[in-house]
């Protein structure tokens, strides 16, 4: 089988390099059945002249608000093929926090599903001042009457997916394929949602460039193959599951499973029916795996390939995954929405004291270093806070020049706020947080973000959150609250419950403990390693 051309830098070229070079062999199966990488290509293309027909322009934005299912592929990579930003929106937000992120990148149309986990999308968005959103287009819609097309009435309608393709029939090919030849590597391929220390979502805007090259080496190094079935369970509004799954399947020619949610029982059924040979995801998704009293029950035997990280992975597990279920491959890897994804990466043949130990090395032209407080480089064995410098590094924070000057030094060098360690090899070890950033089942956790949603809460006067340890899904949100006598008896019960109404299900605490104050240093700055002795055994 032919292999796409090398130097392809842009969605376009990689989509229709894809199609040449693997044609009809199946790009994406789902419930809806299986797609070829020839279909997928003429999909993409048919998706966008529907943005043409829509008005859209290279340089402007979209948000996808919805879970892993090939519509998802198509609308992406269909207005990326013109130069249209993609902007993926967390399926876990509630609508304040959809909007946030929709009024942020200014948006102008949203692709969203009716209904996913019991949360209805377009009616959390209902009471929310969206200014630059001018329609709303829902994957699982009806097909307007009348075959479709738009509808009269005001500016943010509403439309079915089938709809908005229909009026894309408009538009000849040929215009199609003029706009596409007019992106550029450097054009802006998406802006993907991250926090930082003040808890406040910033916009990661990275290019076409920057992202193909970074998964073309991380799809190289890892091994990814064409005959590859690739189960994506990591969400595609995510980097793990968009880039490091349908990106990456793209380049290399491999089939991609898309996974709605991870039921453990379905995944199980689905690596002896389809024959899954790829599976990546967080340590907890192994582990839960071979904890599965039925795991017997089920032919695994067609595993091959695991990519993993995002948080410790115990030497142990390394091992039972080669061991048990009979992984060729097992590799851990490090990296951040501001890096496309990816900064580091073990390699197939490390042993599993190392793939465990440490998130690998640095990808060919990226570069990782640990400085003291003082901006000093340290040597190896020396902790301190990784900086790492290379073209992956992200343009900057969307509309944000402060913060990204904070961020990125005058040499190019992006202060990640990890600390860790590097060893004489060049492997890195990630010890610490400096941002007190948690991991959750695989989900960054930024507690300052978390706090301000407590203190929206009637009742709360003050709120302070940590992680702590969880033996399935890392660390999880424990929050310490002070009580302000308006909201009657708060109790743990309550706050868990209004935080579970208000916020992704992966940022509500676990535990509540009540406090007459936070305790604070001299700064007013809250002592949170007092918090934690709080809660130590």
């Amino acid at each position: 089988m032919t292999r796409p051309a090398p130097g392809l830098r842009t969605l376009a070229q990689v989509a229709q390099g894809a199609a040449d070079a693997y044609g009809e062999k199946t790009a994406v199966r789902d419930g809806a059945g299986a797609l070829s990488y020839a279909e997928l290509n003429r999909q993409r293309l048919r998706s966008a002249a529907a943005f043409l027909a829509a008005g859209l322009e290279r340089g402007d934005r979209i948000a996808i608000w919805a879970p892993n299912m090939r519509e998802w592929i198509i609308a992406a990579f269909g207005a990326q093929t013109l130069g249209i930003t993609l902007v993926p929106i967390n399926t876990r937000w509630k609508g304040a926090e959809a909007a946030y992120a929709l009024n942020l990148s200014r948006a102008k149309l949203l692709f969203t599903v009716e209904e996913f986990l019991g949360q209805n999308y377009p009616a959390m968005l209902a009471e929310q001042d969206l200014p630059a959103l001018q329609r709303t287009v829902v994957f699982n819609a009806p097909m307007a009457e009348g075959g479709g097309a738009p509808h009269a009435g005001p500016a943010k309608e509403r439309d079915a997916w089938s709809g908005f393709l229909a009026a894309g029939q408009s538009i000849a090919d040929d215009e199609v394929q003029s706009r596409a030849a007019q992106v550029t590597p450097d054009d802006i391929l998406d802006i993907g949602f991250t926090s930082g220390t003040t808890g406040a979502p910033k916009g990661v805007v990275t290019t076409h460039g920057q992202n193909i090259r970074v998964f073309g080496t991380w799809s190289e190094t890892v091994g990814l193959r064409s005959d590859d079935i690739y189960l994506v369970i990591n969400p595609f509004f995510h980097a793990f599951g968009y880039k490091a799954g349908c990106l990456a399947s793209m380049i290399r020619g491999a089939e991609i499973l898309p996974a709605l949610t991870f039921d453990l029982d379905q995944v199980l059924a689905r690596i002896e029916r389809d024959r899954v040979s790829m599976l990546p995801g967080a340590p907890a998704i192994y582990q839960s795996i071979l904890a599965h009293p039925k795991r017997g029950d089920y032919d695994l035997s067609s595993l091959r390939l695991a990519v993993t990280g995002a948080a410790p992975v115990p030497v142990e597990l390394v091992r039972r995954m080669r061991d048990e279920l009979r992984f060729e491959v097992v590799v851990t890897a490090y990296g951040l929405t501001e890096t496309c994804g990816t900064v580091t990466i073990c390699r197939p043949d490390d042993p599993p004291e190392i793939i465990s130990g440490t998130s690998g090395k640095a990808m060919a032209g990226v570069e990782v270093r640990i400085v003291n407080r003082d901006g000093a480089v340290l040597p190896p064995g020396e902790p301190g806070e990784i900086h790492v410098r290379g073209y992956n590094v992200m343009r900057g924070y969307l509309d944000n020049p402060a913060a990204t000057a904070e961020a990125i030094t005058p040499e190019g060098w992006l202060k990640t706020g990890d600390i860790g360690v590097l060893d004489k090899s060049g492997y890195l070890d990630i010890t610490d947080r400096l941002k007190d950033m948690f991991i959750t089942g695989g989900f960054n956790c930024y507690p300052a973000e978390i706090e301000k949603l407590l203190c929206a809460m009637p009742g709360v006067a003050a709120a302070a959150v940590i992680g702590m340890p969880d033996e399935r899904l890392g660390e999880v949100a424990c929050a310490f609250i002070v009580r302000d006598g308006r909201g009657g008896e708060l109790a743990e019960e309550s706050i868990i419950a209004w935080s579970r109404d208000n916020m992704a299900n992966y940022k509500v605490p676990r535990a509540v403990h009540f406090l007459d104050a936070l305790p604070v240093n001299a700064s007013g700055k809250v002592l949170k390693t007092e918090l934690r002795s709080k809660i130590s055994p």
